[in-house]
């Protein structure tokens, strides 16, 4: 700040420092910025707002926000970007009669205004200010602190933190950030960023009005989530809410984290940066589209698809298709063209759903694939999971596509990537009359006669097994044999000698009643699972992993070694498996009671766990976790510990399930990495949901989550937490912070047992950013959900558990 003037009487240096030099935070009626020298400064010095020139060639000035306290001159919001102020000119910002910030030059033309408020006459008496916060956002308040107006509502280029980005507004595009022209011109440029003006699940980087870069598709659910910046214990909380009226997205930063922006630049590109102080610069922690690469809108044309899984990503045709020219970059065609009902579906993993889609609502799997096979003009579907970075809930979504498919990826992240059903014209289909006669002739002349014989034969080999005993021994080492191959020659942890019964598949389908709706228990991604009762009258429960299941033959197998393999009462009992065909069968023990999640999180049914019950369940999850991680022959990490895995026997005894994610570490093993992260959002340990680090640690954070939840009741993708003004729990948590397993169940089993303080979390407090007092802390979102907690602990326990003050 160039307040002082050379050689100047103390009288005239006195009123310049009256008249020109504003550098505090706040603007009133009675007082005003004049170019070039007066800025505000916020409060804590991170932001000043004041006139500047962006190049020395160029000597129009701007109106603008920058960071203060950096050694690079940062701008973060323009008011005048396409009204420079001439040089020859100087220029005045104030608060006019009618409450609005006016920029106006020394003609007296108005460069820029704010919205003023319509019928609203003001005098210097009623107080109206503007003011520049600590959070770049400059705000123009009543007396009585009401906003009528702030820039983070009327942004440039840049997102700062907690700037509210609304995407869309009842339906319309509500916000859009535009890019510099150049690198040394703010004027409006050719990119921007934007919500699709057609839907309410994209976000564009736009060309001028072409579509430059699709952003991936987001829930329609709040959700946040936390990633580290370039030192550990940097965080940055991302929202998004999509609701039926408003789509905005947000983030956060935790309190020692360095200044961080987001911003398009003019060559269109989206930036995520952060300043390192130590190099006094600002470094790039992601960036969309990124480069050199074939990522931008529709770049493989149309058909093709974007692979980034290889090194260099390049284009390549959809499974089916072949290129139009020389290299798929131009777009590619089918090799065959599709026939109505004479056509199947592929799959394609790991993609990004194409653009231009039809969204169905209220449809499950099979319905959406009966929506997409009935209509003849159909080319694929997807049924799609995805979610923002560390969502906490899903919402599946029935995507549809008629004619062209355009701007679709291949990525190895798991968290954009789907299952694409494309569908493709059968290889023994024909278009011509005569060919259609031949494969009916083949089928009535070979096909059916085939069909019958088989038919008879097996009845004749079933007849003979059921009359002969020996022959029954025989067939159960046949049914046996395939089954030990397929694992002991994929899986090195597989024994030949380990025995389990390998049930067949017409005793499967008779205890099933061929697999009825009536007899169906629950369904997930693996497929579905039914009760049973064998022909000596034991009940068993059937796992039946559907032929798109995401969990395959090598969870499949892991499952089955590993349950083989335990015995522990707290974990479920493997009965025997069976596989048939494409069919894969995991048969258990029948656990009346279902799983934990039905009790807890509803309404009519969690009264029935009360307090003893649920510290039961606690211990029975706690002493199975400690046998997979320390008693059993293996150390076993579970990767997927939620209530829906908790099973409960006819005493409400817990008994962990579904090991199809688990994975085994030997020797000395203590940590492992992986680049397909499995399991589910927010039970998911940060440092393995971010950089798919695990290990028992992971398992742990889950069981923290779990219990958590056992307690309190609430779901940990609750809306509660919305409610309450309470942050994410992983914002709680530090790997080395956790117990072992033992030691837990050791507190748990042992009240007499010294219990160690808590240690401070890494981030236990929120800031009060809109305060104009000096920076405030508040423990109010915790204390909410303490209070929460107790009220939901005082129904099962008068004194059993203490909820400790924190800050005691």
């Amino acid at each position: 700040m160039a307040c002082l003037s050379h050689n100047l009487p103390v009288f005239i240096h006195l009123l310049l420092l009256i008249s020109f030099c504003r550098c505090d935070d706040q603007l009133r009626h009675a007082k005003r910025l004049i170019s070039p020298s007066d800025m505000l400064i916020s409060k804590g010095g991170d932001f000043a707002l004041g006139f500047f020139s962006p190049a020395t060639s160029n000597q129009s000035l701007f109106l603008g926000i920058w960071y203060h306290n950096i050694s690079e001159r940062t701008y973060v919001w323009v008011a005048n970007r396409d009204d420079p102020i001439a040089a020859s000119s100087s220029a005045t910002l104030s608060i006019s009669n009618n409450s609005a910030l006016v920029l106006s030059d020394s003609k007296g033309r108005t460069l820029w205004t704010t919205m003023a408020s319509p019928n609203s006459i003001v005098t210097e008496d009623d107080g109206v200010y503007a003011v520049l916060l600590d959070s770049g956002n400059l705000v123009l308040r009543l007396s009585n602190n009401t906003t009528i107006w702030q820039s983070f509502d009327q942004p440039t280029d840049t997102i700062l933190p907690n700037m509210k980005f609304l995407v869309r507004s009842y339906g319309q595009v509500a916000m859009r950030f535009i890019a510099w022209k150049g690198p040394d011109d703010p004027s409006t440029g050719d990119f921007s960023f934007s919500g699709d003006p057609t839907s309410n699940f994209q976000i564009f980087i736009w060309h001028e009005t072409r579509p430059y870069y699709r952003f991936i598709l987001f829930d329609s659910v709040s959700v946040s989530g936390a990633t580290y910046l370039h030192n550990s214990t940097s965080f940055v909380y991302e929202t998004v809410v999509n609701t039926k009226d408003e789509f905005y997205l947000k983030y956060t930063i935790s309190d020692d984290s360095p200044y961080t922006r987001v911003m398009i630049d003019y060559m269109g590109n989206f930036r995520f940066m952060s300043w390192n102080s130590s190099l006094s610069s600002w470094t790039v922690a992601n960036q969309l589209p990124r480069a050199p690469g074939c990522d931008t809108y529709g770049s493989c044309g149309p058909f093709g698809y974007c692979d980034l899984t290889s090194a260099v990503p390049s284009c390549q045709c959809l499974d089916g298709f072949e290129p139009v020219g020389s290299n798929s970059s131009s777009g590619c065609r089918r090799k065959q063209q599709l026939r109505c009902g004479d056509d199947h579906f592929v799959i394609m993993s790991r993609m990004k759903v194409p653009d231009k889609f039809l969204h169905v609502q209220n449809r499950n799997f099979d319905e959406c694939t009966d929506e997409c096979t009935r209509n003849c003009s159909c080319t694929a579907y997807a049924y799609t999971n995805l979610t923002a970075t560390g969502t906490m809930s899903n919402q599946p979504r029935c995507l549809l596509w008629t004619g062209e498919l355009a701007d679709a990826w291949r990525d190895i992240r798991d968290t954009i990537a789907e299952n694409l059903y494309l569908r493709l014209a059968d290889s023994t289909g024909s278009n011509s009359t005569v060919n259609r006669k031949k494969k009916r002739h083949m089928v009535v002349n070979i096909v059916l006669p085939a069909i019958v014989c088989l038919l008879i034969l097996t009845a004749c080999i079933y007849l003979v097994s059921k009359c002969k005993s020996r022959g029954i021994r025989q067939n159960k080492e046949k049914t046996k044999r395939p089954v030990i191959q397929q694992l002991s020659t994929i899986h090195d942890l597989w024994d030949q000698n380990l025995e389990f019964p390998c049930i067949s598949f017409e005793d499967i389908t008779a205890a099933t009643d061929s697999f009825h709706d009536t007899n169906m228990l629950g369904k997930g991604g693996f497929g579905k699972v039914y009760k049973g009762t064998l022909e000596d009258g034991k009940e068993i429960a059937v796992k039946r992993l559907s032929k798109c299941s995401e969990q395959g033959m090598e969870q499949f197998r892991n499952e089955l070694v590993l349950i083989a393999k335990l015995q522990h009462k707290n974990l479920v009992r493997l009965l025997g498996c069976c596989i048939h065909g494409d069919e894969k069968l995991l048969i258990y023990e029948y656990l009346p009671n279902k799983s934990l999640d039905k009790f807890l999180f509803n309404h009519t049914t969690e009264a029935t766990l009360d307090w003893l019950t649920r510290f039961n369940i606690i211990k029975g999850v706690a002493r199975g976790l400690l046998y997979l991680h320390q008693d059993s022959r293996m150390k076993i990490i579970h990767r997927d510990l939620k209530a829906s895995n908790i099973l409960l026997d006819g005493e409400m005894n817990p008994k962990i399930s579904d090991f199809g994610m688990a994975r085994i570490f030997g020797g000395n093993e203590q940590q492992e990495s992986t680049r397909r992260v499995v399991g589910t959002y927010g039970y998911m340990s940060p440092e393995y949901a971010m950089e798919g680090t695990f290990s028992v640690k992971s398992d742990t954070y889950s069981f923290g989550i779990l219990l958590l939840e056992i307690v309190s009741g609430l779901k940990i993708s609750s809306p509660h937490h919305l409610v309450m003004d309470f942050p994410n729990l992983i914002a709680y948590d530090s790997p080395n912070a956790r117990p072992l397993m033992s030691f837990v169940v050791s507190m748990l089993e042992n009240e007499d047992m010294p219990h160690p303080i808590p240690t401070q979390p890494i981030y236990f407090v929120q800031r009060h950013y809109e305060s104009e007092e000096p920076r405030e802390y508040s423990d109010k979102s915790v204390n909410n959900a303490e209070l929460i907690y107790v009220q939901k602990l005082n129904r099962y326990s008068s004194n059993r558990i203490m909820i400790r003050d924190p800050h005691k």
